[in-house]
């Protein structure tokens, strides 16, 4: 999709971007990173022609971008950045409808895209549409920013540091809504943050850079794992092995071998259950929901007959699986929990995940695909 050969630029005697080779296939999420004034930014504002190269090309889909007219590559080419860039004397709706209004698009076609959009990332289209970014928060901004980058389909995406005027919460929920989106819309996206906790939760390759070179530009698991050199390593931080953590989600390692008990359920049926092997029962609520967990001791002191509400249950956290393994840690630590039961979407358990097996995971050698071959 896109193709970087040896692309240099040049202000006065300093080069910003060195040399720089990179070759990003079709919706694939490279994140650019780095320390301040490593060529991230400039590197990519060189894919849109905001910046031209002082040597070497650029191509997408094997055109050379030197040959475009820039104003229709960029119209072609979605673009978020952390200060949003709304115009404040326009509404929502005439924001997000720019690029397709200058590309004279029918007015009823406008304002479905607008609605479709809007609805996309989490707004409701007729609450919104007619307000001013006034009256929005700044993460209502932001996802007015992000629906903007996509009012035109663009196959491109280039994203400077979109979430990083946020606060830690709503960056948080912003990131995680953004994953789902990218994975309804499949787009080709450059993503700049100096983030690299960031960087490891949205990329399916990671581009090191320092003084205008890619130092290293690998999965997120070989970064952790295989840095390419010290300035990698540092850059990374010592806790490398508990950023493991955020690679993985929780569906992927959680143990599925559980049961589960209802209120109303007798002490005999829960000791039946231990007899065939059982070593983990969640008793589950009349809605489907958590709450709370059994073991035998907790059985045998009490007569057969009764009934599981009539015993103590050990109170459990959840985490929903779609979350991180960091996720579950973090859970399991705020809550002094050895381990906690994963709901699904309707909050329903279908897993947990425990401390040893935590450990285990992040000590066992993990290898993907690009390490095998």
């Amino acid at each position: 999709m896109i193709r970087l050969e040896n692309v240099t630029k040049q202000f006065g005697v300093v080069k910003a971007v060195d040399q720089v080779n990179l070759h990003i296939t079709p919706g694939e999420f490279l994140v650019l990173i780095g320390p301040s004034g490593c060529g991230k930014t400039t590197t990519m504002k060189m894919i849109n022609r905001l910046i031209d190269p002082s040597a070497g090309r650029i191509l997408i889909k094997g055109k050379d971008i030197s040959a475009e007219d820039p104003i229709q590559l960029r119209r072609q080419i979605g673009y978020a950045i952390q200060e949003i860039g709304l115009l404040p004397h326009m509404t929502i709706a005439d924001n997000i409808a720019l690029v397709p209004r200058l590309l004279k698009w029918p007015k009823k076609k406008q304002r479905q895209r607008v609605e479709e959009l809007l609805e996309m990332v989490g707004l409701d289209a007729a609450t919104f549409m007619h307000k001013y970014p006034r009256q929005l928060s700044g993460g209502q901004r932001q996802r007015v920013g992000v629906a903007r980058a996509l009012a035109v389909d663009p196959p491109i995406m280039l994203m400077d540091e979109p979430f990083g005027a946020l606060d830690p919460i709503t960056r948080e929920q912003m990131q995680d809504e953004f994953i789902k989106l990218q994975e309804q819309v499949k787009k080709t996206i450059v993503f700049v943050t100096h983030d690299m906790d960031e960087a490891l939760k949205f990329a399916d390759r990671v581009a090191i850079m320092n003084h205008g070179k890619i130092i290293q530009c690998d999965s997120p698991e070989m970064i952790l794992r295989r840095p390419a050199n010290k300035f990698v390593r540092d850059f990374v931080g010592s806790d490398h092995t508990l950023k493991q953590l955020s690679l993985i989600k929780v569906k992927e390692a959680m143990i599925t071998d559980i049961d589960t008990l209802h209120p109303d359920n007798t002490i005999a049926q829960a000791k039946e259950l231990f007899k065939r092997g059982s070593s983990n029962i969640v008793v589950v609520a009349k809605t489907g929901e958590a709450i709370g967990y059994i073991n035998r001791e907790d059985l045998n002191k009490t007569p057969e007959d009764r009934f599981v509400s009539e015993i103590t249950v050990n109170s459990i956290s959840t985490v929903a699986s779609d979350k991180t393994l960091k996720d579950a840690l973090t859970v399991m630590l705020k809550n002094d929990a050895g381990y906690i039961a994963v709901s699904d979407e309707n909050r329903k358990p279908v897993g947990l995940i425990t401390s040893s097996r935590l450990r285990q995971i992040v000590s066992e050698p993990r290898l993907n695909s690009r390490e095998e071959q």
